[in-house]
């Protein structure tokens, strides 16, 4: 076998490994529903925060213990529960990116990430633009 062959043969391998590591990490969103179909299974989940539902978090005696609903866009809600310090923009944030299993009727959470509203949403009700909207004529 030539060493070209060799070579070619290794970044095929070396390509298929990284693919394939690439393939594991890449994840979609689930909602409640899929989430309860595969319990123990590390999901995403992007919901909402249920602001009619009280948020449990004593930052005095136990700060890393954080308890809230969470509904998805099917309108479908779970308890989170979260082991680890409230993220200061919970009750802003317009969508949270839950990250856990689902276990025990409740959804065991290791990560959130807030989605935010833009700042340019403020702007705009002030009668400003969106630096990326182009004005018509």
């Amino acid at each position: 076998m030539k060493k070209i062959h060799i070579v070619l043969l290794v970044l095929i391998a070396g390509s298929i490994g990284v693919l394939l590591t690439f393939l594991q990490t890449a994840s979609t969103y689930d909602t409640i529903d899929t989430a309860m179909a595969k319990p123990g299974k590390f999901v995403h989940l992007m919901a909402k925060l249920d602001k009619s539902q009280p948020i449990e978090y004593d930052a005095v005696n136990n700060p890393n213990y954080l308890s809230f609903t969470a509904v998805d866009t099917l309108g479908k809600s779970v308890k989170v529960v979260y082991h680890n310090a409230k993220p200061d923009n919970l009750e802003l944030s317009e969508k949270l990116v839950l990250k856990g299993k689902y276990n025990d009727g409740k959804f065991e959470c290791k990560d959130i990430q807030t989605k935010c509203p833009s700042k340019y949403k403020e702007e705009q009700a002030k009668g400003g633009q969106h630096p990326g909207t182009k004005e018509t004529k």
